[in-house]
């Protein structure tokens, strides 16, 4: 399991990734990844996230950006001292990779920033890299 924490203008966004055997298929070349994401606000100013930019890049170097509005299909409201905890997944070609990005923040006076995602690894558990 990897983890990864970032913080920024007070949206403290951790992150769990694991493997996911069950939905993997080394034998063909797919592995499948899951991932929790928890959204904290710790500031003063209720935030809403409103899009998503994944940069996933596989054990060959190869990146895909992956770009979309909200979440599992939300775009959720944090007031301060709110969180906000998800799961989603990631397939790849590979038993070894990389996620980090940003979530696409407004507040509630209208102010665009964009919260941090630390890098976090995707790896098949007892994987010699």
């Amino acid at each position: 399991m990897s983890t990864s924490e970032a913080v920024t203008r007070g949206v403290r966004v951790q992150v769990q990734s694991q493997h996911a055997p069950e939905r993997s298929n080394p034998a063909s070349q797919q592995w499948f990844f899951l991932y929790t994401v928890t959204i904290t606000n710790e500031g003063t100013e209720t935030v809403q996230l409103v899009s998503r930019h994944w940069i996933i890049t596989d054990g060959h170097g190869h990146v895909e950006e992956v770009r979309g509005p909200g979440v599992v299909g939300e775009q959720p409201v944090l007031r301060p001292g709110e969180t906000f905890t998800y799961t989603s997944g990631c397939p790849l070609t590979t038993s070894l990779g990389t996620m980090e990005g940003t979530y696409q923040m407004v507040t509630g006076s209208g102010e665009r920033f964009d919260a941090a995602i630390a890098a976090f690894i995707l790896s098949e558990p007892y994987t010699v890299h």
